[in-house]
């Protein structure tokens, strides 16, 4: 999986695990060299020079060895003690390998404010160094005592002038205090020693516990990473691309797949800042300045290391960030959702399906599958499951399946085995975060891509159905250490783009929601996921799942439901006792609201209503809601989800005690 002018490098910090652990880990995902965390090195049974043997072994370089904190100080004996400890690291440097060594900015509270005196002290750090054969790459902590932005740590190199003595520049350091990268681009890059990459939520705290805790793989939080990117690329940087992330999920997940999800990010990275350049480009080539003759302007997906802007250099050929492959084909909607369930769940999921007004239109030919349909919507109920019902797999409408499948493997996605019989069609499904398949379709083609063919019709009298036009979502509840994972796997195998995140208090704990969706609205995926669990009690629905369809009128189309037999959740009158006091509703509305069990959800005042119906739970997780978006509503309802889960938490135990 490694791409020539993409070096990649993780942070053995990021991982769970022991030393051995991480190492195997990154050297499986494909990564190319590891920054080795002192404490994990301190921890190992492993000598230096054994982790350097385990390290070429694997294929992976020892790029740097960190951290090495406050350095300087005002007292000259702690100083020369400090310098003392620094050429003990060099000694473990040396068996390890490693020729560069990260240097913090100091926290002390005796740390050197004058810049010369600083200049000098990392200078006479330097010149040990570079007796040793080692780089100093200083780093300015967001908390510096006295140097924490990169600004002044790039000050403080330049005025030491020393050949081993460079920069880190660190995305969440930067980032995190809302400096601008752009004038990263005018820093000789020569002088950028090493790179380290995290991305992080918007969050108001502490800076130093944000970094401890929060930080993410680039693509799972809300910096502007390819922003940042480039102009480390303009100047030059010519070593590899690494990831610094501190999160507490991460360190206690399995090492695997969270190395596997780190290099994702960084394809993606890589694609996503590949792209923006070349947009660069283009608009440049387009108006030229002064008259001049317009520059061709970079085919879409050119490399990173083209031009950057008058008078900034450009990256060498060597470190040029090619995007990871073609763009993802446009989406055209949600092809159908699978729903696998032991028979009994199989035959409530049928009859609900048929009391929303959906028709049974064709059985698998080898296979124990219904294809139900009703407009633009299409649910496949698979009798082979093994406990209740849930969502077994998700396909989307693509231009072009098989560049799909392609992309999302290059993406890291695996590709899942299936069972095909003869003349069925040759669906690739690769698997997501949470083992769920995702396909790439064509619905109605013959070629690739094409499925329903592999269906012989069931030719039941066509019915007008309830008003549902298609699949609005689909609701996914990820464990707890793949939701970050899940809604970077979305994003970049897909194409998506977050669209609304957020926590809202529901009746057993805080819930984490991010959805994501194609520009054209034509693909939503809502993902949640609870943010603390622990004991034995857990009387929430486990791991609810749902599939939300779409309808033009939602209190025409639950009136049908229910007029057919569908089992329609119901709300407590609190509920609407509330919502009349909060909104000038019509009467009539709201007493259509109470009998059919409709939520009505204003996000805020200017962003449209939406309106939801739900089912009770089929099968014991699994739900089907009706939903209507009103003047442009672009959410999926959350603050009204809490009432919801009590509804159906309240449904489930009186069934269970009838």
């Amino acid at each position: 999986m490694r791409r020539d002018g993409l070096r990649t490098a993780l942070a053995t910090v990021c991982l769970s695990g022991t030393l051995e652990d991480k190492l195997t880990a990154a050297a499986d995902a494909g990564f190319d060299g590891v920054e080795i965390f002192e404490p994990d090195l301190v921890a190992a049974p492993l000598s230096p020079g054994d982790v350097r043997v385990r390290c070429a072994d694997l294929g992976l370089s020892i790029d740097l060895y960190q951290p090495f904190r406050d350095l300087d100080s005002t007292d000259p004996d702690r100083f020369a003690a400090n310098l003392r400890r620094a050429e003990r690291k060099f000694d473990v440097m040396a068996e390890l390998g490693a020729d560069t060594v990260l240097v913090c900015s100091s926290v002390s509270p005796d740390a050197v404010t004058d810049d010369d005196r600083l200049a000098e002290q990392l200078a006479t750090l330097a010149d040990g160094a570079a007796r040793r054969g080692v780089r100093i790459a200083y780093e300015a902590l967001a908390w510096g005592a006295h140097v924490n932005t990169y600004e002044h740590s790039w000050d403080v190199v330049a005025r030491a002038d020393h050949p081993a003595l460079g920069l880190c520049l660190d995305s969440f350091h930067i980032l995190s205090r809302g400096s601008d990268p752009a004038p990263i681009a005018d820093i000789p890059g020569e002088k950028l020693f090493f790179l380290q990459l995290a991305d992080a939520p918007h969050l108001s705290m502490d800076v130093l516990q944000w970094s401890r805790h929060h930080r993410l793989f680039p693509g799972q939080g809300a910096f502007d990473l390819p922003a940042f990117l480039r102009p480390v690329l303009a100047a030059g940087y010519a070593g590899p691309l690494s990831l610094e992330v501190f999160n507490d999920v991460f360190r206690q997940a399995d090492p695997v797949p969270t190395a596997v999800d780190a290099r994702r990010s960084l394809l993606a990275l890589a694609e996503a800042t590949a792209r923006a350049e070349a947009a660069t480009a283009g608009a440049v080539a387009e108006a030229p300045a002064d008259g001049a003759a317009a520059a061709e302007a970079p085919a879409d997906g050119a490399a990173v290391a083209g031009a950057v802007g008058a008078g900034r250099r450009a990256a060498p050929a060597t470190v040029a960030i090619d995007p990871v492959n073609a763009p993802a084909p446009p989406l055209a909607g949600h092809a159908f959702v699978e729903i696998t369930a032991e028979p009994h769940a199989a035959g409530q999921v049928g009859a609900a399906l048929s009391a929303l007004g959906f028709v049974r239109t064709g059985r698998h030919r080898t296979k124990p599958v219904e294809r139900w349909e009703q407009g633009r919507a299409r649910v496949l109920v698979n009798a082979r499951g093994n406990d209740g019902a849930a969502l077994g797999a998700l396909a989307v409408e693509s231009a072009d399946p098989p560049a799909a499948a392609r992309r999302a493997q290059r993406l890291l996605a695996p590709l899942l085995p299936r069972e095909r019989g003869p003349a069925e069609a040759d669906l690739a499904a690769v698997a997501a975060p949470d083992g769920t398949p995702l396909f790439f379709c064509r619905t109605g083609a013959g070629g690739p891509g094409g499925w329903s063919t592999d269906f012989v019709p069931t030719r039941e009298a066509p019915r007008a159905g309830i008003g549902i036009t298609g699949i609005d979502h689909v609701g996914l509840s990820e464990p707890f250490d793949h939701f970050d994972e899940a809604a970077l796997f979305y994003r970049s195998v897909l194409g998506l783009t977050p669209v609304s995140a957020g926590e809202f208090a529901a009746p057993f704990g805080l819930v984490r929601g991010r959805a994501l969706t194609d520009e054209a609205r034509t693909v939503r995926v809502a993902l949640t996921v609870a943010r603390l669990r622990r004991g034995d009690w857990a009387p929430a629905v486990a791991d609810p799942q749902y599939v939300a369809f779409a309808t033009d009128d939602v209190l025409a189309a639950a009136r049908a439901a229910r007029d057919a037999g569908a089992p329609l959740l119901a709300i407590p009158d609190n509920y609407y006792d509330d919502l009349g006091a909060r909104l000038e509703l019509p009467p009539e509305r709201l007493a259509a609201y109470r009998d059919l069990g409709v939520l009505h959800t204003v996000d805020h005042p200017d962003g449209g209503v939406y309106l939801q119906v739900g089912t009770e739970l089929l099968g014991g997780r699994l739900f089907l809601l009706l939903v209507q978006r009103v003047d442009g509503y672009d959410g999926y309802g959350w603050a009204d989800a809490p009432v919801r889960m009590a509804a159906h938490r309240r449904n489930r135990l009186v069934r269970t005690t009838l």
